[in-house]
């Protein structure tokens, strides 16, 4: 059963009631709001409106949590968050911070997609850090979109980069100790969001991502054709790739590779014929143009210096769960260790 409890300024009352919430056999909903004056100040942006909230919390499943968050980047909206908690988790003790995954979804997914395909929640080794997995839109590339040089809604880097963590570092127990992952979509995300907030996260790997997307007409007509999901106007994300061609280029890893030159980068991609975890038979057009942009942000990585690179480019295999899965475990050893965490 889901309980649900608002509060103004009854910070104790609502933290007790959250680590109750906790208890895995008890899904709960509570709608908490920033501690104090000085917290509530700090939420806000350069523009002083608040940047975000959350407006309630649910258990999930043992060590998985959901938080509601209403941004001022999206319009106001509220978005999900799932949080897979390590053991001895407890957002109550503002001394404690734990070091901070984040995973990052794909186009088409949604926070949910990490837990629902693969077995991340039951791996042994992210027990002892905080893992974030975030929504960020069936097709919202990691962006705050160009909108016809308006901007605005949707602005999911500056809600994941700037509102959530802020949020999760001063209320649910994140550390500034990052790394950050992700397929697809994710790992874009995940290649840009190291490359273009230098410092923000210590490693980051990207399973079959849209690495350069600039790479040639396929790859930018084929990532257009994304864009334009759902009936979206295909020309809101980044605008047109010749006339908007900077704002291409500063959302195109390859085009990014000197910022990501000293950190541990994993990538990985397979060449879109059937491998070994598909169907016979199978074919991917998507990965084989992926993968193609991946060894292309492989040798400018190289070629600029990158000291810390490492490439799994396993040949056979399609744009599935099976690989990222795979994928995920083969790169922990790198990511927790840039954590300095155990695997």
């Amino acid at each position: 059963m889901t309980a649900a409890v608002t509060f103004r300024g009854r910070v104790r009352l609502v933290l007790a009631v959250l680590i109750l919430a906790l208890v895995p056999t008890t899904p709960t909903l509570v709608a908490p709001t920033p501690a104090d004056a000085a917290d509530t100040q700090s939420a806000r942006g350069d523009t002083g409106r608040r940047g975000a909230e959350v407006v309630a919390v649910t258990q999930v499943a043992e060590r998985q949590v959901d938080l509601s968050v209403r941004s001022t980047a999206l319009g106001g909206r509220t978005v999900k968050v799932r949080l897979l908690t390590p053991d001895g988790w407890n957002p109550a003790d503002r001394r404690q911070h734990w070091p901070t995954f984040w995973l990052l979804h794909g186009c088409c997914g949604d926070y949910t997609s990490w837990t629902a395909m693969t077995d991340v929640a039951e791996t042994d080794s992210l027990r002892n850090v905080l893992v974030v997995m975030p929504e960020a839109g069936w097709n919202g590339w990691y962006s705050d979109w160009w909108n016809y040089g308006e901007g605005g809604d949707p602005a999911w880097e500056t809600f994941h980069t700037v509102e959530l963590r802020h949020l999760l570092e001063r209320d649910w127990g994140a550390g500034r100790n990052r790394v950050v992952a992700g397929l697809s979509m994710g790992g874009q995300g995940a290649l840009l969001y190291a490359a273009r907030h230098p410092g923000m996260f210590k490693a980051t790997a990207a399973y079959s991502g849209s690495a350069h997307p600039l790479l040639n007409d396929e790859s930018v007509n084929r990532i257009l054709g994304l864009f334009a999901g759902r009936g979206n106007d295909p020309l809101r994300v980044w605008g047109d790739p010749v006339a908007q061609r900077r704002v291409w280029q500063a959302h195109d890893p390859f085009h990014l590779a000197k910022r990501l030159k000293s950190m541990p980068v994993y990538l990985s991609c397979g060449d879109g014929t059937a491998g070994p975890l598909d169907t016979p038979g199978a074919v991917s057009a998507l990965e084989a143009d992926f993968n193609r942009q991946n060894h292309a942000l492989a040798a400018e990585l190289k070629r600029v210096g990158a000291k810390h690179l490492t490439t799994h480019f396993y040949g056979a295999g399609t744009h599935t769960w099976r690989y990222w899965e795979r994928e995920l475990h083969a790169s922990l050893p790198m990511l927790l260790g840039a954590l300095g965490v155990k695997g």
